[in-house]
């Protein structure tokens, strides 16, 4: 079978070996501190004013089914194998991204952090629902088009201290890098943009800090030290955080743009 008509992503991929839950180093504004999304918690209140732009991914690839993705070598160990299952040459900015997806799926997570990359809809589910239950609820943010300065409008914060994140990854069919985070809190957070438009953004802010690189983007950015604060950053938007579904089930409402 051959998936290589799937699109491959040729942006530089997630460095999960700094902190396994951001994407500043997969964000096309990595380069600009003021573009990416990293906050402190104390800052997260409404009327906070940021410059950002929440951009649709260009990677549309979808999901197999299960029992084709158990089908497809995902090792690497099977490289070669891969590169001919996709009609990929070895040497190609293609197989270089195959390759740097399938070592970050394989690196242990960071300080004792399970980690793990869904290959389907049921092993995200199935993983998800191990660490947190049954009762889950999954959220992702939408897309702001024009960037530009945004407003916070609230904060609604979601279910419990526990989540799984699971980031998109560059590859030909749909591979999420899942992880259960350390301590972590997740919100909504309904924005405004300059021209009005609205959008509600999914963030999650991280209590301890202390496994994370200290030449990490954050710290940079922000001006702290690892362990000293919490830090916060919104999620892109093909990225999805699960949280457990509280006893009172929280529906968040969408948000009218008039």
């Amino acid at each position: 079978m051959h998936l290589n008509d799937r699109p491959l992503l040729t942006v530089v991929s997630s460095n999960h070996a700094h902190e396994r839950s951001t994407f500043a180093y997969r964000s096309n504004h990595a380069h600009n501190p003021q573009a990416t999304l990293f906050f402190l918690d104390k800052d997260m209140h409404p009327s906070t004013r940021m410059n950002l732009n929440i951009t649709r991914n260009s990677n549309t690839a979808n999901f197999l089914l299960r029992k084709t993705a158990e089908l497809i070598p995902f090792s690497s160990n099977e490289l070669p194998e891969i590169f001919n299952q996709f009609s990929v040459k070895s040497e190609s900015v293609e197989a270089n991204i195959i390759k740097q997806t399938i070592e970050e799926c394989e690196a242990p997570g960071i300080g004792g952090e399970e980690n793990y990359c869904a290959t389907s809809l049921e092993s995200m589910i199935d993983f998800t629902t191990s660490k947190l239950g049954r009762n889950i609820q999954a959220f992702s943010t939408e897309v702001l088009e024009k960037g530009g300065t945004i407003s916070i409008i609230s904060v609604k914060k979601l279910a419990g201290d526990k989540a799984v994140v699971c980031h998109k990854q560059n590859y030909p069919y749909a591979v999420f890098y899942r992880h259960a985070t350390k301590p972590t809190r997740a919100y909504v957070v309904p924005l405004r943009g300059s021209d009005g438009v609205k959008v509600k953004a999914v963030t999650i802010c991280h209590v301890d800090t202390s496994e994370w690189d200290p030449q990490h983007l954050a710290f940079k950015v922000l001006k702290v030290k690892p362990r000293t604060i919490p830090i916060c950053h919104l999620l892109p938007s093909d990225d999805v955080v699960w949280v457990p579904t509280p006893k009172s089930t929280l529906v968040v409402e969408p948000i009218n743009s008039t």
